[in-house]
């Protein structure tokens, strides 16, 4: 009995360490956060096949940003990596505007989106638009 709990635990732990490896190996498939504006990006711009909450009709995507408490996003519509930077087209879910921006890779932990050109993000924020700085630091949970 206690020989099959050690299995048991060993084999948690092999698979733990196995899930933290391939997070290391796939940067881009990670769930991030800015918690001054309440903001977060949910991505996979490998497999590409995240669903948004709610929002069915979209399908899968490589990701989106949305704002915590509220059912608003910004759909990232496609995503090329190169290295470790990762430049995104992004839509609202209203599809009235759209933008580029990249998402930079710092360290282990820390992502930098940068708008680099089209519309400027805004998330809803107390009954009205909120511009998000064109540079913003994400990091991963």
């Amino acid at each position: 009995m206690i020989m099959n709990k050690l299995i048991a635990i060993s084999l948690f732990c092999l698979t733990a360490i196995g899930m933290k490896a391939q997070s290391n190996n796939e940067p881009f498939h990670a769930y991030l956060f800015n918690n001054e504006f309440d903001v977060f990006l949910r991505i996979n711009l490998y497999e590409q096949d995240v669903n948004v909450p709610g929002q069915d009709l979209f399908g899968q995507v490589p990701g989106y940003l949305g704002k915590k408490n509220n059912s608003f996003v910004w759909l990232i519509t496609s995503a090329k990596i190169n290295g470790n930077k990762a430049q995104l087209q992004l839509i609202n879910d209203y599809g009235s505007e759209d933008l580029t921006a990249s998402l930079t890779l710092k360290n282990d932990s820390i992502y930098i989106l940068k708008q680099e050109s089209g519309s400027t993000l805004k998330v809803p924020n107390k009954g009205k638009w909120l511009k998000l700085p064109k540079t913003m630091e994400f990091k991963r949970k």
